[in-house]
């Protein structure tokens, strides 16, 4: 019988490695706790992991009580959906929404592990702007939760192209097996498109600028279809800018660049629009629902829609100001610092 060689694991190289799959006792959390929890107190997110925000926030507006039945928009790493499971005490349930096929059945399998089974969780594999088919069958909620970040797994996993800070293919898709990759995306949109796409999707300041360094890229024969290369067009678009300046301004403009690429490509903004205005329509009477955002265009259609269902009497009440996470908090998770909360509650006869 043929032996199987050996495989030796990855191993750090030195005391902090860089490349994703070296970092194997950070993604794996229930074998390495101690290393998680420095890498968290160091400020830091472990990779192949997600912290969630807000949490004290969210069950505190929330107040779910055992029995309730309750949707998690956008499931994620899962961490939300524990605390609301053990709010639950065993009795109730909560439908979890996820269109990321990997990490989906991933966190359904972690949460599983946990004790948290079919009885009292069902993870459906679709988009959020269908919340309206998912209450149909198992609706109303008694509370909806929406994170609109994207996960830290998902940042964090170069393989995804998510992040301008690691190499990888320029994909950007919440969904790896449905639609156009951000690379297509750059090569059959215009100067003019993409200008707008920048400007509008992340208030981009230099989005002309890099759009025309993209499609005379292009047009030149060069490729985009990594990370690194969509990097080095914007570095080449900026190197107008005095050097003192320029390094901290590429840092800025590919965090918007990516940031809008991804809205693109994931229709995210049509899809929050979808998802808001069926929204009062899943909730049971007093209802609630809260919002997480991370960017201001996600935030301005959130608070028009909770206005506009509030005059509409579909809404009894919503948040006045937006919650933000605590200065311990974002200092414990950089990715913190940009979240906003809202939150409102579904009106009733009596409202």
């Amino acid at each position: 019988m043929e032996q199987i060689p050996h495989k030796r694991r990855p191993r750090y190289k030195g005391t902090h490695p860089t490349r994703y799959e070296e970092k194997y006792k950070e993604l794996n959390p229930e074998k390495y706790g101690e290393m998680i929890e420095h890498v968290i107190q160091k400020g830091s997110t472990p990779a192949g992991m997600h912290i969630s925000i807000c949490v004290k926030e969210i069950l505190d507006f929330l107040q779910i009580q055992p029995g309730q039945t309750g949707l998690d928009a956008t499931l994620g790493y899962g961490g939300h959906t524990k605390e609301m499971l053990q709010c639950l005490q065993g009795k109730g349930h909560i439908y979890g929404l996820d269109i990321d096929p990997i990490e989906s059945e991933k966190t359904r399998e972690r949460l599983n592990a946990q004790g948290f089974g079919p009885d009292i969780l069902t993870v459906k594999h679709m988009n959020f702007a269908d919340i309206d088919q998912v209450a149909a069958e198992h609706g109303p909620f008694d509370f909806v939760l929406a994170d609109l970040g994207v996960s830290s797994m998902q940042i964090d996993n170069p393989e995804r192209g998510f992040s301008y800070k690691f190499e990888g293919p320029l994909d950007l898709r919440l969904n790896p097996e449905k639609g156009r990759t951000a690379a297509e995306r750059l090569k059959e949109s215009g100067e003019e498109e993409l200008a707008g796409m920048f400007a509008e999707n992340s208030d981009e300041p230099y989005a002309y600028e890099i759009a025309k360094s993209i499609v005379t890229s292009l047009k030149r024969g060069k490729t985009i279809e990594t990370t690194t290369e969509l990097r080095q067009v914007i570095e080449q678009a900026l190197v107008f800018l005095p050097e003192s300046q320029r390094k901290e301004a590429v840092k800025k403009s590919c965090q918007r660049v990516f940031q809008a690429l991804r809205i693109d490509v994931n229709s995210e903004f049509e899809v929050l629009y979808t998802f808001l205005e069926k929204l009062p329509y899943v909730l049971k009477d007093g209802g609630r629902v809260a919002i997480l955002t991370f960017h201001s265009g996600e935030d301005r259609l959130v608070k028009k829609s909770f206005k506009e269902n509030l005059k509409a009497g579909l809404y009894q009440e919503i948040s006045k100001d937006v919650i933000r996470p605590s200065a311990e908090e974002c200092s414990r998770n950089s990715r913190a610092r940009s979240t906003k909360m809202r939150w409102a509650i579904k009106a009733g006869p009596d409202s």
